[in-house]
């Protein structure tokens, strides 16, 4: 008995000191999380700008700086001798070794981004023999020549007389005048895709020639000379539908040709009725690049004097998105400070350093005053009766309230102050609730639409025509609807949480549609779902978490590829980054697992990754546009989520509860 006596005493001091041993060392990280923290919200305090909010670059890859040369060069404007040689700067940088531009940091080379490139170089003076030039040509030979760029990159070309009209799909003018019923119509579409199409469909009705006054071209860059090439228009899914969406093209092309001349200029003008009201100022048409350079060209087409006002205003809303580093400069594809105010201010409240409540109430003060109450917008169509509401993702875009930055900021507006910000939170709920689509999800912009046969028609071989419910975005409304208090039982939260357990994948993650990918997916959801009441141990949230860990790398971090949007590359990681690993984090803690190895190695990740101002160093993209088309990089994503992980790891940590008390 006296030695079963000592056993159990040893092993009781054995306990007691490996207990002791666990909470020197967590009382260690914590000592340095408090530093990282308290480092990182003093940095983000004094980057906030004076009247309340934060914005950080917003960078794609070299299409959106190469398109914009090319615009200039289609207006025939004279360089003022800094901008140009600044973006030629910025883009043989990113260039590839093999010749290449990627569509995302590190990714293999794209041909339509280094088709583009490539013009935008020559046209700006590079000389075509110049070794960065001949790389870059012989990569676009190597994949089949300029003829087999995406239908975008073609449609440029056009307008500069390098391939002729029948080489892209048609998209005429008389779109603008379909009815509803009919089986294409512009509310069937996006919201990028219509503000996209509808000047667009006036330049392909006009087929104006680019002023080009260099006369430059490419032909170089086409394995047959591209007034012989016979196959230009392809079947973007390879399916039936497709080949019969094709023969149409053929059809279509014909009676396009034929068309009256009092009907196509009413449908010109049906399409500038569209553009007009939502040119949306300095802010432009749809406040993204794409839709703002083909209006600036479409008055051009219609002949629109240079100092016409809608002319100038559109003109001028695309130079608020140069970024001028000093040496280099890039155009924006848009701006993006309501998504970063919000993140950003959530990440302080979640910190609570001295004087964070201050910044994030002078944010969400910057925020109130940006709901859009007054413009029924696009999405009306399909809800005509709900009560306006909601935040762009930009500093102005009216017609187009973002639901995820809604969801966000809502939930950020309750987290500050609800009762100050009680009567937008209310019509923010009301919104989010009438924006819920028919399966239980929320698309980003609209409501159900989801006519995914669109998605076959030859003009769509970007595979990002429609704006279905995600995964995401819906996680952050059923979060934002149960932190205000909705619970299990009110019908839109059900149908939500249903739909979120019918999206999950059967590795256990959750796609991530606007941030890459299943890791943002997952973060999302477990987040969500969690909060709306479901237990760690419900199977939905244990296989969440048995992806996550799975994925952890061995260095602590999480970091996945922008490529996991093609299926062949799902899992592949180049490197753990910041970001990611706090979305991993955030996930984990939500599903109850702040005590385990995996997110105390996520955490002593961060804690050792190096710091400038208040972002971690990340080189590596983790935002999505289109997936497997356009990528971005939020310049703010490695300030804010990092800073917010660490937190919310500090104060569950310290609470007797381990309970969240948001629903992100």
């Amino acid at each position: 008995m006296d030695t079963q006596r000592a056993d159990h005493a040893t092993a009781t001091v054995r306990e007691a000191s490996a207990h002791a041993h666990a909470a020197g060392a967590a009382g260690d990280l914590l000592s340095e999380v408090d530093s990282r923290i308290e480092r990182a919200a003093q940095a983000l305090r004094e980057r906030q700008k004076a009247d309340g909010h934060w914005i950080w670059e917003f960078e794609a890859d070299a299409t959106i700086p190469s398109e914009y040369i090319l615009l200039r060069h289609f207006l025939g404007e004279e360089d003022d001798g800094e901008t140009e040689a600044k973006i030629g700067r910025y883009l043989r940088r990113i260039q590839k070794s093999d010749g290449g531009w990627p569509l995302f940091q590190a990714g293999f080379t794209d041909l339509s981004a280094t088709v583009k490139a490539y013009y935008a170089l020559k046209i700006i003076g590079d000389d075509p023999e110049a070794p960065h030039m001949r790389r870059a040509r012989a990569h676009v030979l190597a994949l089949g020549g300029a003829a087999k760029a995406n239908n975008f990159t073609r449609i440029t070309l056009a307008l500069f007389g390098q391939v002729p009209w029948r080489g892209v799909p048609t998209m005429p003018a008389e779109i603008a005048l379909l009815p509803r019923w009919f089986p294409f119509h512009i509310d069937k579409v996006s919201y990028w895709s219509r503000t996209v199409i509808m000047p667009l469909a006036i330049l392909m009705a006009r087929k104006p020639l680019a002023a080009n006054p260099r006369g430059v071209h490419i032909r170089e860059l086409f394995t047959t000379p591209p007034e012989q090439e016979t196959d230009y228009i392809d079947n973007p899914t390879g399916s039936t539908i497709g080949d019969i969406f094709v023969a149409a093209d053929k059809l279509v092309k014909v009676i396009d040709r034929a068309m009256p001349r009092p009907i196509r200029r009413k449908a010109e003008q049906r399409a500038v009725d569209f553009i007009r009201p939502r040119l949306n100022g300095e802010d432009g048409l749809g406040a993204i690049f794409p839709a703002m350079a083909n209006a600036v060209m479409a008055f051009s087409a219609l002949g629109y004097p240079e100092d016409h006002p809608d002319r100038v205003t559109a003109r001028q809303s695309i130079e608020k998105l140069l970024l001028d580093r000093g040496e280099e400069m890039y155009c924006q594809p848009c701006l993006s400070p309501v998504w970063d105010t919000a993140l950003t201010a959530h990440a302080m409240m979640e910190a609570n350093e001295p004087g964070a409540h201050e910044a994030a109430k002078a944010a969400c003060d910057w925020l109130a005053e940006r709901e859009i109450t007054h413009v029924k917008g696009d999405w009306a169509v399909r809800k005509p009766d709900l009560e306006p509401s909601g935040w762009a993702f930009q500093y102005r875009n009216d017609y187009y309230p973002d639901v995820d930055d809604t969801a966000v900021v809502g939930m950020l507006l309750d987290r500050v102050d609800p009762d100050a910000y009680a009567e937008p939170i209310r019509r923010a709920t009301t919104w989010i609730e009438g924006m819920q689509s028919s399966n239980g999800g929320w698309g980003a912009f609209d409501v159900d639409n989801t006519y995914h046969y669109l998605n076959h028609i030859p003009f769509s071989d970007h595979g990002a025509l429609l704006d279905p419910p995600t995964a995401d975005v819906s996680a952050r409304c059923l979060g934002m609807l149960v932190q205000l208090g909705h619970e299990r039982g009110h019908p839109s939260v059900d149908a939500a949480i249903q739909y979120l357990l019918n999206e999950q994948e059967k590795d256990g993650s959750w796609y991530g549609r606007w941030g890459v990918n299943y890791v943002y997916g997952t973060w999302s959801a477990l987040s969500a779902l969690t909060a709306a009441g479901l237990e760690p141990s419900h199977p939905a949230i244990r296989d969440g978490v048995a992806y996550l860990k799975a994925s952890q790398r061995a260095d602590g971090g999480w970091g996945e590829d922008c490529a996991t949007y093609w299926d062949e590359a799902r899992g592949e990681s180049k490197d753990s980054t910041p970001s990611q690993t706090a979305w991993a984090l955030l996930g984990l803690m939500a599903a109850g697992e702040v005590e385990s190895e995996a997110v105390h190695e996520g955490v002593r990740f961060l804690l050792r990754q190096p710091m400038q101002g208040p972002n971690w160093e990340e080189v590596l993209w983790t935002g999505i546009g289109f997936p497997r088309v356009f990528y971005l990089k939020y310049h703010g994503y490695s300030a804010y989520f990092p800073l917010w992980a660490l937190a919310r790891y500090r104060t569950l940590m310290r609470s007797n509860t381990r309970a969240l008390g948001t629903g992100v």
